[in-house]
């Protein structure tokens, strides 16, 4: 017999009855009925149950050992009476009589507990992670995250594409966002950079010939966290393509993204491919950002004319004075008491605004200072054209056109959840393009890039001499899925007389071009093929799956939101020698007052 185990904890079945076998794993928990003492035993693969009896040295020796202590036992399977067959445990059929038992590992006081889903603080959790790890939730999370990525990798080969690993140590980019920096102890006073992507050396490969690539690459960036980023480190799928316009690249990865989503979708439905592909300002307009939550039916209106010299003075004066008003309808809202309507109003001004506008319809009457102000006739004009119901509510969100978009997309995801119109079961894709290329950076008076420096301008070289640069549009794209963005994408501009054009547009030299994006500009040179590609979120698809609201829920190892690992104790201090072969001196900042 195994030293260890001849099954583990979820294989064992009534057709093994009678056996004699041998299990390892974890105290899951302890059950003491009088003279029987039950044990849930817990490995990687499940958890089966053991007995024994107060007469039974293996009773005295299971008795003393804490929850979480490691142990091996030695016992006969055995039927379980059929009142106590566990229906919600694959072995729950059977459980095993323990004629031994010895402690591999005794486990101390536990500093949170692993049996249960009681919710402990981020901070006690990710400094005990391996114990958090063991909880069935997380585990099977990271379980997931293995299973996601071997099927992803398997659908990217099954597409044509190879993998190819790209450096880690590489050169600090002035562009994105901030790099880790990594000091070269053979060359003095010189650093290495952690990659933000792969971008320049996925492009690279396009350019030595080896026409799909992929990696599940791990990217470095020093910038704060999110609910739906990791700060320090996230995997993304990056992949690559030559010859391709932006329809190619979409029919390659869709059915990657459509194919996982729907083999861990556990009943929720997927959108098929093609998914709906939605100009970045027509985004903008109907859901207030971009990167809309299609579960969400409410579709914003842009009312502004309607108000135009309008009785409701408020509104009227935002329109003169060059100002935006935007419908978010509320599909029966005006079943719901005023007090809903306060709420939405209250929640707005929790955001920074000064509030939300409305109109009550109750049994085809509509209500409210909006709606009197403005008058019958001129309000029963705009409700047709909302085409609201008779017992519909709409809100208002005025200012700045900028200002207006914002409000009434966070309004759009706050009425959809108040009025419970969100699909909970169901992926909802989507692709947003069109984006400009350019846009007005107020703060340093300029035009800047608006997304991706790197992407193909539409119009290519006769759009940027001849357009005005705020209305050239760019081939970059986002793939969007449940209001969250999996990835950013383009087709790269692969000519340098383009890239030079569109630097030179956002205030950069040749001269400037040459030195920080050598690379790539120099190999560009030398025959590169039209490409483009994308690089969906690891972290972000399995947090989907998973139904988790914090990406720290899907990653094995996560850091704080202060970039602080707190098992390992990172960031740290290191010593004076490690500084000097770095010729490294630190300088002590001054004491905050």
């Amino acid at each position: 017999m195994h030293a260890y185990r001849t099954h583990k904890c979820a294989e064992l079945r009534a057709a093994q009855v009678g056996e004699s076998v041998r299990l390892s794993g974890w105290i899951h928990r302890k059950r003491d009925h009088g003279g029987l003492l039950f044990v849930d035993l817990r490995d990687h693969y499940g958890i089966t149950q053991i007995v024994t009896d107060v007469d039974s040295e293996a009773f005295k020796v299971i008795d003393k050992a804490r929850a979480e202590s490691v142990i091996t036992v030695t016992g006969d399977v055995v039927a379980r009476s059929p009142e106590t067959v566990n229906p919600n445990l694959p072995t729950g059929e059977i459980e095993i009589r323990a004629r031994d038992v010895a402690i591999q590992s005794q486990a101390q006081e536990l500093p949170l507990p692993v049996f249960g889903d009681a919710e402990y603080p981020e901070d006690i959790r990710l400094r005990y992670r391996f114990l958090d790890l063991r909880r069935e939730r997380i585990h099977a999370n990271i379980v997931l995250r293995s299973k996601v990525i071997a099927s992803i990798r398997q659908r990217m080969i099954g597409q044509g594409f190879t993998e190819f690993q790209t450096p880690i140590l590489t050169a600090s980019s002035p562009e994105g966002a901030r790099d880790y920096l990594v000091p070269s102890r053979v060359h003095p006073g010189k650093f290495y950079a952690l990659p933000q992507a792969p971008q320049m050396f996925k492009q690279l490969l396009m350019v030595a010939g080896f026409d799909r690539y992929f990696q599940i690459a791990p990217c470095f960036r020093d910038e704060d966290a999110r609910a739906d980023r990791s700060p320090g480190e996230f995997y993304q799928l990056d992949f690559e393509m030559s010859f391709v316009t932006q329809d190619d690249v979409f029919a390659a990865i869709e059915p990657v993204l459509h194919g996982v989503f729907e083999e861990f979708a556990n009943g929720r439905s997927v959108t098929p491919a093609p998914f709906p592909r939605i100009p970045y300002r027509e985004s903008m307009l109907k859901y207030g950002n971009d990167k809309p939550d299609l579960r969400n039916p409410i579709e914003i209106v842009d009312v502004t004319e309607h108000f135009r010299d309008s009785g409701f003075g408020i509104f009227a004066g935002i329109v003169a004075g060059g100002g935006t008003i935007r419908a978010i309808p509320a599909p029966k809202a005006g079943e719901r008491s005023r007090k809903f309507f306060d709420e939405m109003n209250d929640w707005s001004r929790t955001e920074g605004y000064s509030g939300l506008g409305y109109i009550n319809i109750k049994g085809g009457e509509a209500g409210g200072p909006i709606a009197k102000n403005h008058g019958p006739e001129a309000t029963a004009k705009l409700i047709e054209a909302l085409g609201l119901g008779p017992d519909d509510g709409v809100f208002f969100a005025a200012g700045k056109e900028a200002d207006a978009a914002k409000l009434a997309g966070l309004a759009r995801t706050r009425a959809g959840e108040q009025l419970g119109l969100i699909d909970a079961n169901a992926f909802a894709f989507c692709w947003i393009v069109d984006f400009p290329m350019f846009e007005w950076d107020e703060d340093n008076k300029k035009v800047d890039f608006s997304h991706n420096p790197f992407s193909m301008p539409q119009g290519e070289l006769e759009a940027l001499e001849t357009k005005d640069p705020l209305d050239i549009l760019a081939y970059q794209y986002d793939i969007v899925c449940n209001g969250i963005e999996l990835s950013s994408g383009a087709i790269r501009n692969h000519r340098p007389e383009i890239m030079y054009k569109a630097f030179e547009i956002a205030g950069y030299s040749q001269e400037e071009v040459d030195t920080n994006f050598a690379g790539m500009i120099n190999a560009f040179k030398f025959g590169a093929p039209p490409h483009g590609g994308s690089a969906p979120g690891i972290d972000r698809i399995v947090m989907l799956l998973a139904d988790e609201p914090n990406i720290r829920e899907v990653i094995v190892f996560p850091m704080n939101q202060k970039a602080e690992d707190l098992m390992m104790g990172a960031p740290s201090a290191v010593t004076d020698k490690q500084l000097r072969e770095l010729n490294i001196r630190i300088v002590e900042q001054p004491a905050k007052s």
